[in-house]
């Protein structure tokens, strides 16, 4: 389907504008994820250093306790540097725990509950070294053997849990979150790349055909600049051609119309003879009247006047007939071309049919072989073209052999095709070749009806047609009428245009 300019600027507007919002909804979407996804990624983050803090905590815790138990079993103060060490750790660690923990978990963890319970424990601890220190070792033992200290651990053991795993949980979920808007940002993208790919590949395509369309015109431009110059030589003759047939047109018809026009002036001229002698026998006195005045009114009235009038309306007959047919021309050319699809074959077997039963009578044979597609032209011209050279072929057939008829069509170059209509009939002299086409002349003996029109008809037909008509003949032999036509009518009107 052609592409008009107005349509390319709609295509091109339109798949601009779908780009448009393809590309606005990726980067809004995009950008929609990425804030998704950062939220997710600091939440993450903040379960992390909470779990992280947790962990410190207790590892600490676990440290302290493990080496209260080491000092308590072996008396050797080298087991208390892990403690100290510790120790001294302890409040900064918790201060890290409760700065993550607090704004995570809110009112579900008891921070000061935690905090007295880690201080109680550390008192506890600090009591038994105290005790084994002072060498009040069985003491220290026999507290801790109270399990006060494994109660008070226990408790700060289950705050650590619950903290670790409600930060496993939340850190899961997070991940889950994470790749979930992961999957949807990679959909968004591969969605929004698809769209703005079969964009730009219709925007691309639609810009090729309109640029080869573009390409075309400018080569059909630049064919047609370079055959200008051939086709005005071409046009010039036409013209030439065309002045000059006007010319002979003129004066055959200034030449026949005088014939028929001479010979009623001299018959009425002879008429007015006739009527002088009637005259004189009317107007003059019987007794006066001899008798040859009396024999040349007799002879004027039954002879010399029934015969100049025939002659006049015998002259007059003829001339309305070459003004007829003249006419008959003159409507034909103003008539309006219609160009419409045409099957060829089908229009030569018809028009074939209308003249088959007086071939067969005759005992000949009329071929039809067609090798052209369908055409655009004007179906009434053509119908009439083909009738008239086949009527002419039937008219004008040897009486001494059956009529052999080959009807032909083929495409020849310059998108034209050509049809031809072969004869054995009684042929047509070389003097004669050009001649049989000029109005009211005829060629050969003169037995068969006609005036004489038939063939400048055609030839008028053919070029109004864009085409024109030719003759090839041996006499005696037969004779080939070639007409030479545009396949497509439409583009002679438009160069006429």
């Amino acid at each position: 389907m052609p592409i008009s300019r107005a349509t390319y600027l709609r295509s091109s507007a339109l798949f601009l504008l779908v780009g448009l919002i393809a590309l606005v909804a990726i980067i809004g979407t995009s950008f929609f994820l990425a804030q998704r996804s950062e939220a997710i990624s600091d939440n993450l983050t903040n379960w992390r250093v909470a779990r992280s803090a947790t962990v410190s905590l207790r590892n600490a815790l676990q440290q302290i306790e493990t080496s209260q138990r080491g000092f308590l079993l072996t008396d050797d103060p080298q087991y208390l540097q892990p403690y100290e060490e510790n120790v001294a750790r302890i409040s900064a660690l918790y201060g890290d725990l409760v700065a993550a923990v607090e704004p995570l978990f809110g009112a579900e963890v008891n921070t000061g509950r935690f905090e007295s319970t880690i201080n109680a424990k550390l008192a506890e601890m600090a009591q038994t070294i105290t005790l084994a220190r002072t060498g009040r070792r069985d003491e220290a033992i026999a507290l801790v053997q109270t399990d006060r200290g494994r109660e008070l651990m226990d408790e700060v053991q289950a705050f650590f849990t619950r903290t670790i795993e409600g930060a496993d949980q939340q850190s899961a979920l997070g991940l889950a979150r994470q790749a979930s808007n992961f999957k949807a940002l990679r959909l968004v993208n591969l969605i929004g790349g698809v769209v703005i790919v079969l964009v730009a590949g219709g925007s691309l395509w639609t810009g090729v055909l309109y640029t080869r369309e573009i390409l075309a015109a400018r080569g059909e431009v630049e064919a047609l600049n370079v055959g200008l110059e051939a086709r005005i030589r071409e046009r010039t003759q036409d013209l030439i051609r065309a002045n000059e047939e006007v010319q002979r047109f003129a004066y055959i018809v200034t030449h026949d119309l005088r014939a028929p026009l001479v010979n009623i002036m001299g018959f009425t001229s002879e008429l007015d003879t006739t009527m002088k002698s009637i005259q004189t026998y009317m107007v003059t006195d019987p007794d006066k009247l001899s008798e040859h005045d009396a024999q040349e009114a007799r002879i004027a009235a039954s002879e010399d006047l029934p015969e100049a009038i025939g002659f006049i309306r015998s002259s007059t007959k003829k001339m309305d007939g070459l003004i007829n047919a003249i006419l008959k021309i003159s409507r034909e050319g103003r008539r309006p071309l219609k160009p419409q699809p045409i099957d060829v074959k089908a229009t030569l077997e018809a028009t074939l049919a209308s003249v088959y039963h007086q071939i067969t009578d005759g005992g000949g044979e009329a071929t039809i072989d067609v090798n052209v597609p369908r055409i655009v032209s004007d179906r009434m011209s053509l119908e009439q073209i083909v009738g008239n050279l086949l009527d002419n072929a039937v008219k004008y057939s040897a009486p001494d052999r059956p009529l052999r008829l080959e009807i032909k069509a083929k495409r020849v170059p310059g998108n034209r095709f050509q049809l031809s209509v072969e004869d054995n009939g009684r042929g047509i002299a070389a003097q004669d070749h050009e001649r049989v086409f000029d109005l009211f002349r005829r060629a050969g003996k003169q037995d068969k009806a006609g005036e004489g029109i038939g063939l400048a008809h055609v030839r008028t037909l053919t070029r109004s047609l864009g085409g024109d008509i030719s003759v090839s003949s041996q006499f005696g032999k037969g004779s080939t009428f070639t007409v030479e036509l545009p396949l497509d009518l439409r583009t002679v009107v438009r160069s006429e245009a």
